[in-house]
């Protein structure tokens, strides 16, 4: 009951402040709002670049498809691929 009482006051009072000083609360506006724009693109900016930076070198580490060190992979696959085929032989 404390908080709504408290918050009526203050929404009143709020209220009162900005009829009575409406032209200096739309000037602290007008030089408010350049300036968030500006560390908000600023930031923008700067976590597109991170994210950018991220996928880059998340291609970097990535193999080729093809390459090297696929081979024992592709053959240890190929003979689970077998096992799995005669453990579902067997059970039927």
């Amino acid at each position: 009951m404390k908080t709504l009482i408290g918050g009526a006051i203050a929404a009143v009072l709020g209220l009162i402040g900005l009829t009575v000083w409406f032209r200096p609360f739309l000037q602290l506006l007008a030089g408010a709002i350049p300036i968030m724009l500006l560390l908000g693109g600023g930031l923008a900016i700067y976590l597109g670049f991170d994210e950018l930076k991220d996928s880059w070198k998340k291609e970097d580490q990535e193999p080729k498809e093809g390459g090297e060190g696929t081979g024992p992979y592709k053959q240890e696959i190929d003979e689970l691929k077998k096992e799995i085929e005669t453990l579902k032989s067997d059970k039927a």
